[in-house]
Order: structure tokens, then C-alpha cells, then sequence
């Protein structure tokens, strides 16, 4: 069939950590005697009906993946795939709420709202020779400027920490839009660089909303409410792995974390606070590797979403958490930003320009240039329905899946503008998420591996992106066809018995009117059926069982 493909997923059940040395060498025999090359982890053989070999590979991983299970025989150490259940969610929603959130202030473009404790002690230091330059003036240094003059030189970033009241915050309210949006699966930023947790930190330090503020658990009231009202959605946690002015942090410190108390930025000479820290505790065991084994075992997060990376016990937490997690017969999943042991890739703001064979997924806001809630943004410059409907569906069409940020405000609040377009993109997945959820990526887009910017729409393959499934084949158009026509001017998997659909389109949406004319498909649908859709048209292609 042309551009026909399948994608299957071959689970191979490792024995437990003391058989691994035996298994290996019995494989590396076996493999060494059938004259393969022997590589430790074995061969997989994959036979048909009559037991015929029709496939033979390495186990996934490749050597390097091998070599490494030969030198550590505990198999949660070793490169595992990502849950299935997380493959084929797609649509996630990720949440930026903490101190930030009170200031809400983004003094530039492309510049993230929760940085800005980090700009406050850094853009200001050359204040001096940038009234020099005077066209630099007004881009650099601008919140420095803005807090002096909004809150005074002695106001420091803790004294927003009253302000976090989170009145407004309602955990059912929170997980039901998600849902209603369409989303598989949230993460929770649990802490930031700035080291204010949202969950009870317990003895490993004060500095959180359970201890100082609104005096709340927030992670636990909506993991509480997701877990009772939404069963469906998977329960995630963001933690930032270094804290910038923490000194416990500060033997571990590097670059832009450099840890140690912060300097008052309007005069050094004053050294801010670090509200809520407790004496005598190692940064990476008492802090870092408590809160996540908090996150994992206590909150029984299902995705382990780290930041930045640095000084970590990764590896000591992952042979801790897996197990923990598959005795309870879950399956969780750990990004490539913990410092070891990745599962996916995680650009932000950016996204691949063709499918990829290693998962990964993109993160951006609702608002095009900051993760938190930035009262500076107009309610017209948050990224339209129409921008969002085609980024999940270019990213779907290459493998990958789509964290989409929403920033509430001090008090809790998701505002209108997000919650709209939240529900737009709902509905369009209500009737169109065939051919999203449980899907892959066909391979009829070009073969460049690209960074490319949030606008970027892929000219490699024109306004259509596709989707695959054992049984099903999807053509998902970015813009409306033209004269009820729409046309694929390359090869497809489709044979006359198949049938064609508009998902959303009703009953006249089914069994479209098609045919092959030089090379090309052609799918003819009314107007009014085209009119029932909106943001992006997928035309579902039925296998007939042959």
C-alpha cells in the first residue's frame, strides 16, 4: 500500500535485578552461537503466525544502553521507554503559580515572569552606563527600575509572600477545566527557582504556602480533587532542582544558581532573608532529594517533571521511585532535566520540524512569552485558539506532546481569557481527538531535525499534518479546504473499500465521495459540513479489514 506504515511496541519484561548478569551472559551465548554480535541485553526476535523470523534488532537502546545495564544490573537504572498512557495523552496542562504571581509583572519579550526575583539582582548592577546608552535604556534594567519605583528599595521579593493569598483558588474548579479542555494529564509547578514550595516541605524547610502565607497545601488539594473528580487525568509535578538564593545550595551552586543569600539589589551592603529555611541541612539530601521523594511517594506524582538540572541524586531517587510505583501497578515517567536518567526531551517555546523517533514534548504559555501570569498582557495577545489547535496538531503529527501553561494570579484565579480559549480548544478535541489521542506520527513530513520558533506552521509539508493508528490514518488540515475540495498531493495509505471521513462534520461528514487522480487524493465534502468545524479539519481514513 503506498506510504503505508505500522508502528508496534514490543514490551520486553526484564527479570529481576540479581538475574540480569545470568540473562545477559546466557543471551550473549545464544546470540554469539546464532553468529550475531553479542551484545549484552539481547537480541529481540519478532516471528509470525507460523514462527517464522521476520524481524530481528538489537533491544532498544543500542549499545550504549547495553553497555551500561552490563555495568549496573539494577534495571532502574537502565533507559526506560515513556508509559503508554503518556504516549498517547498528548495534551497536557502545565501550571506556573507562586510568589511571582503577586508582582505578575514580565519587563520584557521572551523574558519568563518567575525569573523575575532573578533580573531584579542582576539587570540593575550597570544601571550607570546604561543612562549612557540611551536606546538600551529602555530594554535593559526595566524591572529593576519598576520595582523601586512600585514597592521601594527596601521592599524584598519574601514581603510579596503576605500577598500570596490564593482566596480565589478552588482545586475542583481547576482539574474540571482541565479536563473540559481536552487534557490527558497536569504538572504543577511545585517550586521554583525561588524556593517557595506549594506542598507541605515537612522538616526540610519552612519555605512553602503550608508554613508561611496562606498556610495551604495546594498540591494536595488538587491532586485530592483530580483524584475524586477527574479520575482520568494523570497527576504531574514540576520541581525546580537548584534554588538561586538559598545557602544551603550554595556548595552545590553554579551559574544563574549560584545558591548563598541574595544582596539587597539597590544597596549590597544589605543581605535579604530567606524566609522559612531551617538551620543544618545538606541541600541535595535533605532538601532536594526529600521533596521529590515527597512528590513520588507521599503525592504519588506520575510524572516527574525537574528544571535545570545541576548538583542532583537522581539516580538514587529513580531506584526508589520506579519500583514504589510499579508495586502499586503504576506507570511513571521522569523528563530529561532531573540530571540523569531522561525519558523525554523537553523544548520550551520551541518545537521540532519533523517527527522524531525519541518522545519529547513542547511547554509554552497561553500567553506567547512568559509561563506566569504577567498583568502586562492584553487579553487579545494570548495565543488564539487557532495558534493552539495547530501547535498540538504539528506536534502530534511529529510524535511529540504539548504541555500548554496557564498562569493564575495571586489569588488563584485562571482568567477568562485562558479559560475560553481552554474550552475552544475542548471542544475542538471533543469531536477531532480521533486522530490525536493514541496516535503517532506518519512519516510524510520532510526529514530535517530543527529547532524552529512557536509561529513556525512547517512549509515541509505544507497545511496538513498526519497521523497514523493500526486501524486508521488521519489527514488533519490547518486551514479550511478550498472549493469542498480537499487535496493530498502525495502518496497516502488509502485503497479503494476505505472510507473517509470529517470528524465533527455529522452524519454527511461520513463516507466521503474520493478518488486518486494523478497521484494525487482528492476528498470531496459540502460546504456546510466544512462549516461545522472549526480551527483545523481532520479527515479520518477507516481501514477496511482485509
Amino acid at each position: 500500500m503506498p506510504a503505508d506504515e505500522v508502528r508496534v511496541k514490543v514490551w520486553v519484561v526484564p527479570p529481576g535485578p540479581g538475574a540480569w548478569t545470568q540473562t545477559q551472559t546466557q543471551a550473549q551465548a545464544q546470540a554469539q552461537a546464532q553468529g550475531q554480535s553479542g551484545a549484552a541485553g539481547g537480541i529481540v526476535s519478532v516471528v509470525d503466525s507460523d514462527g517464522r523470523v521476520i524481524l530481528r534488532a538489537p533491544r532498544a537502546g543500542g549499545s550504549d544502553g547495553d553497555e551500561h545495564l552490563a555495568h549496573a544490573p539494577d534495571p532502574y537504572t537502565a533507559k526506560r521507554d515513556t508509559p503508554e498512557w503518556w504516549d498517547d495523552a498528548k495534551f497536557g496542562i502545565f501550571i506556573h503559580w507562586g510568589i511571582y504571581s503577586v508582582p505578575a509583572w514580565n519587563s520584557q519579550r521572551h523574558r519568563y515572569e518567575p525569573f523575575l526575583r532573578w533580573w531584579l539582582h542582576n539587570d540593575g548592577k550597570s544601571e550607570t552606563w546604561r543612562y549612557h546608552l540611551f536606546f538600551l535604556k529602555s530594554l535593559l534594567g526595566e524591572y529593576w527600575r519598576y520595582h523601586r519605583d512600585t514597592y521601594g528599595e527596601d521592599f524584598v521579593y519574601d514581603d510579596f509572600i503576605p500577598d500570596f493569598t490564593a482566596r480565589k483558588f478552588n482545586a475542583s474548579q481547576w482539574v474540571e477545566l482541565f479536563a473540559d479542555a481536552g487534557a490527558r494529564y497536569f504538572v504543577f509547578v511545585t517550586k521554583h527557582h525561588d524556593g517557595y514550595a506549594l506542598f507541605d516541605t515537612g522538616n526540610s524547610t519552612h519555605r512553602s504556602s503550608y508554613h508561611l502565607g496562606p498556610k495551604r497545601d495546594f498540591l494536595r488539594e488538587l491532586f485530592n480533587a483530580a483524584r475524586a473528580e477527574q479520575p482520568s487525568l494523570h497527576r504531574g509535578t514540576y520541581y525546580s532542582m537548584p534554588e538561586w538564593f538559598n545557602p544551603d545550595a550554595g556548595p552545590y551552586g553554579f551559574g544563574n544558581w549560584p545558591g548563598h543569600l541574595a544582596r539587597n539589589p539597590y544597596d549590597e551592603s544589605k543581605v535579604e532573608p530567606y524566609t522559612g529555611r531551617l538551620e543544618g541541612k545538606d541541600y541535595l539530601e535533605d532538601i532536594q532529594l526529600a521533596h521529590m521523594r515527597s512528590l513520588a511517594m507521599d503525592y504519588e506524582s506520575e510524572i516527574m517533571w525537574c528544571d535545570i538540572g545541576g548538583p542532583n541524586l537522581t539516580v538514587k531517587f529513580a531506584k526508589e521511585w520506579y519500583p514504589f510505583a510499579e508495586a502499586q501497578g503504576r506507570q511513571v515517567v521522569m523528563n530529561n532535566r532531573c540530571g540523569a536518567l531522561p525519558q523525554f526531551d523537553t523544548p520550551e517555546y520551541a518545537r521540532f520540524s519533523s517527527i522524531q523517533r525519541v518522545k519529547w514534548e513542547t511547554s509554552e504559555g497561553i500567553d506567547p512569552y512568559t509561563y506566569g501570569y504577567n498583568r502586562r498582557t492584553k487579553a487579545e495577545d494570548y495565543r488564539s485558539v487557532q495558534t493552539i489547535v495547530s501547535t498540538l496538531v504539528d506536534i502530534v503529527s511529529k510524535n511529540g506532546n504539548y504541555l500548554l501553561n496557564v498562569g493564575p494570579t495571586a489569588e488563584g484565579e485562571i482568567i477568562k481569557p485562558m479559560i475560553d480559549r481552554l474550552l475552544e480548544v475542548g471542544k475542538w478535541l471533543a469531536y477531532s481527538g480521533e486522530c490525536i489521542y493514541g496516535t503517532t506520527g506518519a512519516s510524510l513530513t520532510g526529514d530535517r531535525v530543527c529547532y524552529q520558533d512557536y509561529s513556525f506552521l512547517g512549509a515541509e509539508s505544507g497545511d496538513v499534518r498526519f497521523t497514523t493508528t493500526a486501524e486508521s490514518f488521519c489527514m488533519i488540515s490547518l486551514v479550511r479546504p478550498e472549493n469542498g475540495l480537499l487535496v493530498i498531493e502525495r502518496a497516502v495509505p488509502v485503497l479503494p473499500g476505505d472510507e473517509i471521513s470529517l470528524l465533527g462534520g455529522g452524519e454527511e461528514g461520513k463516507r466521503l465521495e474520493w478518488w486518486i487522480k494523478d497521484g494525487k487524493l482528492v476528498v470531496r465534502v459540502a460546504e456546510e459540513v466544512l462549516d461545522r468545524v472549526e480551527w483545523a479539519w481532520a479527515f479520518k481514513v477507516s481501514f477496511l479489514v482485509r
